[in-house]
């Protein structure tokens, strides 16, 4: 059996990697032209952990720029295109429809599987099923539940495996695939794949809703004097095994390219049901709310106004992703209130944030390691 990846970003390389060191031969295709020139030459610039180690000992992996090469030559095509947020919350799906047209043009697809594991919104792949039907490709949902970081720790120790889709001789390759990359037998969720679609995006709004929860809890006792007890109370809450203390922590509000945007699709997904105000709303508006609170915190907890110094200000600690970061946020929030700030993250950060910074903020901006006297932006 041969596994083709469509769309090899940071995630998509991640689980191609996995695949081929779990024994497949695999088949990856990118619309980069030069990306894929490094693919093949088993080098790319990534601050992904084990992404490079892998790559360069890959012998059964290969890359291409033709999906349609991909979809004529492997045997499950799974795709992990991007899928962009519209302004309504809702995913722009239309990368995903672009696979299927190019799927329903290659002659001899018949008993080959579609896995779709970049988030669509629920119901999508019922359709991507229906104009598939003819060619004989059966449509499954296979999300995955990972952070920017950690995406190969998180696939080799997933929690659970989500499968939407036909329970068929596809699934028990699917399930082997998982057997095979992960280091402990997975547990395995199969359901439709409109359920499964839904899963995804609710799973991510139950943790955007506890950590807001988690700071909504820091907030009232900062503000009742009991700052210093925040850890001691949330620990307890969370010492309670029907809520449990992951995600629990009192600080930055959710972030990053995931948490955010699912969360919005779930309200949207809602409001298209009917259900006007819920929770995937609440939680948004907290978070915003959330982000002005941590700056004030901030500023009182400094009243002999030292200059700030934030380690990172990606969404992630070792990450190179901006994407809704409210340490980000945090940081230009301070700069355009006049105080001084102190930056000093990874390399990749640097050098997409220094010249714009430097040029709005020329007295008030500084890069790297603190020569004075700074107030550390911790909790």
């Amino acid at each position: 059996m041969k596994i083709g990846v469509i769309g090899a970003g940071r995630l998509g390389i991640c689980f191609a990697l996995l695949c081929e060191q779990a024994g497949y031969d695999v088949l990856v295709s990118d619309v980069r032209e030069d990306y894929v020139k490094n693919l093949r030459n088993k080098f790319i610039s990534t601050n992904e952990p084990e992404v490079s180690k892998l790559l360069s000992t890959s012998p059964r992996l290969s890359a291409t720029n033709s999906n349609s090469k991909v979809i004529r030559d492997c045997d499950i095509i799974y795709t992990l295109v991007a899928t962009p947020s519209k302004r309504d919350g809702s995913y722009d799906v239309s990368a995903v429809w672009d696979v299927v047209q190019d799927i329903k043009k290659v002659k001899k697809v018949q008993g080959k599987a579609f896995v779709v594991g970049c988030t669509t919104n629920p119901g999508d792949c019922k359709e991507f099923q229906k104009e598939l039907d003819k060619s004989g490709v059966d449509v499954f949902y296979n999300p995955e539940f990972i952070a920017q970081g950690t995406i190969i720790n998180d696939l080799r120790t997933a929690d659970m495996v989500l499968i939407g889709g036909k329970r068929n001789e596809t699934y028990d390759q699917l399930c082997e695939i998982y057997n095979r990359i992960q280091e402990t037998p997975p547990k395995i969720s199969i359901m439709s794949t409109t359920a499964a679609e839904l899963v995804k995006l609710a799973v991510n709004c139950f943790l955007t809703t506890k950590i807001s929860y988690a700071n909504m809890v820091g907030q009232v006792m900062a503000l009742s004097g009991m700052e210093d007890e925040i850890p001691t109370v949330l620990g307890a809450i969370g010492d309670d095994s029907r809520i449990g203390r992951k995600y629990l922590n009192f600080g930055f509000g959710f972030g990053g390219p995931c948490l955010p945007r699912d969360n919005r699709a779930f309200a949207s997904y809602a409001k298209k049901l009917g259900l006007d105000y819920n929770l995937g709303d609440t939680t948004d508006n907290f978070n915003n709310e959330h982000a002005t609170f941590i700056k004030d915190y901030f500023v009182y907890r400094n009243p002999e106004n030292l200059p700030f110094y934030f380690d990172y200000v990606s969404y992630k600690k070792g990450t190179d992703i901006l994407t809704e970061s409210q340490q980000y946020r945090l940081c230009v929030d301070l700069l355009d209130d006049g105080y001084e700030v102190y930056i000093n993250d990874n390399d990749a950060i640097m050098d997409m944030i220094s010249d714009d910074l430097s040029d709005k903020y020329p007295d008030t901006v500084k890069f790297g390691e603190p020569d004075d006297d700074v107030y550390p932006i911790k909790f």
